[in-house]
């Protein structure tokens, strides 16, 4: 319930039109696509590193859909992202 990512980062990924579904035992409660974000992902890192240096492993966090709620105890939260994969974590 903090900030799970993982395994891995994708790094070969192009992010401008991406899928994502986020479900909360096995219910869809977020669907979206990177396309419809407000700040696209290069105006985002052209951003960024004007004012800042990036380095490898630096993860920008962007926001989510609409339909974030609240999670208890038990409750698996999947986040699937077109060309990554699925990501499971139990909430504890």
């Amino acid at each position: 319930t903090s900030f799970p990512i993982g395994p891995g980062i994708e790094t070969d990924l192009d992010p401008s039109s991406l899928s994502l579904v986020t479900r909360v035992n096995g219910v869809v409660k977020q669907n979206g696509n990177s396309r419809d974000m407000i700040f696209k992902p290069d105006f985002l890192i052209e951003f960024i590193t004007s004012v800042m240096t990036l380095c490898p492993g630096d993860v920008i966090l962007t926001g989510t859909p609409s339909g974030v709620g609240p999670l208890v105890a038990g409750d698996e939260v999947e986040v699937e992202i077109e060309g990554i994969g699925t990501l499971r974590n139990h909430v504890a």
